[in-house]
């Protein structure tokens, strides 16, 4: 009999999928590229909260990264477990490096209008980061 288990901490609550596509997202590439980000974020965030306040901007960059991060791993957990393949190392980099991204031009956002150069410059590079995910996870 196939074991059932929640859809995973960060996936769609109240959704069911099977104990084995749980486990092959967890022990995939992209699943483990993601996770390494965020635990280095997270180990991060632990060392600032003892000299920063939770306004500080490198706080709220992290956790606002760390927003970005669980979506992808939301991301993740709804593939298809017939599509358990897409998950690759290079799908994993695509996801941490929009984060990356979007942390950035939140950053730039807070000085910069959204019509200065710079700021439509990374809002197209998130586009095309966006674009690359989509292709591959459909």
């Amino acid at each position: 009999m196939m074991g059932l288990a929640a859809y995973g901490q960060n996936g769609d609550k109240g959704k069911i999928m099977p104990a084995e596509s749980v486990n092959s997202i967890k022990a995939s590439p992209a699943f483990a590229e993601v996770l390494l980000r965020k635990t280095e974020l997270s180990a991060d965030l632990e060392s600032f909260l003892a000299d920063y306040t939770e306004q500080n901007l490198k706080i709220l960059d992290i956790r606002f990264e760390l927003t970005e991060l669980d979506k992808s791993i939301d991301r993740l957990f709804s593939v298809k477990p017939t599509e358990l393949s897409k998950l690759t190392l290079a799908l994993g980099k695509l996801l941490v490096r929009k984060a990356g991204l979007m942390t950035e031009l939140l950053r730039l956002q807070r000085t910069s209008n959204k019509d200065h150069p710079e700021v439509k410059r990374l809002t197209r590079r998130v586009e095309i980061y966006e674009a690359s995910i989509k292709e591959i996870l459909g």
